[in-house]
């Protein structure tokens, strides 16, 4: 008589990976759901989560349900959804919270009283991206559109390139950056709007962020970029000072 084959016998390490594993992905879903929401200005439907996410609309339903009772999202009555209180209360902690705030937002301040474009710091988001943290706007009646918490492609402007140069960019774009401490971007984001950058340092020479005086790009002659350049470049190195870095010795 024929032997019933053995049951495969899964070990319990096997299933905590897994567990793991299902885990991590579960969570890296749910939070691209709460990063569709924050990338629109308007609540959006079901249908449209699933074309930002690229998820199955049941997939999206099921961790709606934990993200609903958890309060980062909700849903309205017309049967969209948006970001819910958790969010808000998020955003108010980390403006409480987070000390580079305290030294930045002074240091914007400093440049606009100073008669220069808008100023705003910048930091990486992600391979592709980086974020505009804080935002000072300047005293002039025509702006550019730059807000604090929008996402902006690292490879248009000048703050994005900077960010690449201190993080393996190569080319000579990048090897000025390096020797000066500057950028300048016109019409690279916007055809209308132009950008001069520097970076902030914090202990060891890693760079923190960058910041950037921008506007219409009619305001961005090559007398007005250097009068902005002499006022940018000391409150970058005060700036990095504060942060526990050091403001390189870039010749000019």
């Amino acid at each position: 008589m024929k032997k019933p084959a053995a049951k495969e016998v899964t070990k319990p390490a096997e299933n905590s990976a897994r567990e793991a594993s299902d885990g991590v992905a579960a969570v890296e879903r749910a939070l691209s759901i709460v990063s569709a929401l924050e990338s629109v200005d308007q609540p959006i439907t079901l249908a449209e989560l699933a074309v930002r996410t690229g998820f199955y609309k049941s997939t999206i339903l099921r961790l709606l349900s934990s993200l609903l009772a958890t309060g980062y999202v909700t849903r309205l009555r017309d049967g969209s959804y948006d970001l819910g209180p958790m969010a808000f209360r998020l955003g108010a902690a980390f403006a409480r919270k987070n000390a580079i705030g305290h030294h930045v937002v002074p240091a914007l301040q400093e440049l606009v009283d100073r008669g220069t474009e808008s100023a705003s710091f910048h930091i990486r988001q992600d391979v592709d991206n980086r974020l505009c943290l804080f935002r000072v706007n300047s005293r002039h009646a025509t702006l550019d559109r730059v807000e604090a918490g929008c996402i902006y492609a690292l490879l248009r402007g000048a703050a994005g390139h900077i960010i690449l140069a201190y993080d393996g960019g190569v080319g000579p774009r990048y090897d000025a950056i390096r020797a000066r401490g500057f950028d300048v971007s016109l019409g690279e984001r916007d055809p209308s709007c132009a950008a001069v950058a520097a970076p902030v340092f914090g202990p060891r020479g890693t760079l923190i962020g960058v910041l950037s005086l921008s506007g219409p790009r009619e305001r961005f002659g090559a007398v007005e970029i250097e009068q902005m350049k002499s006022v940018l470049g000391p409150v970058a190195r005060e700036l990095s000072i504060s942060l526990g870095g050091v403001w390189p010795g870039y010749g000019h």
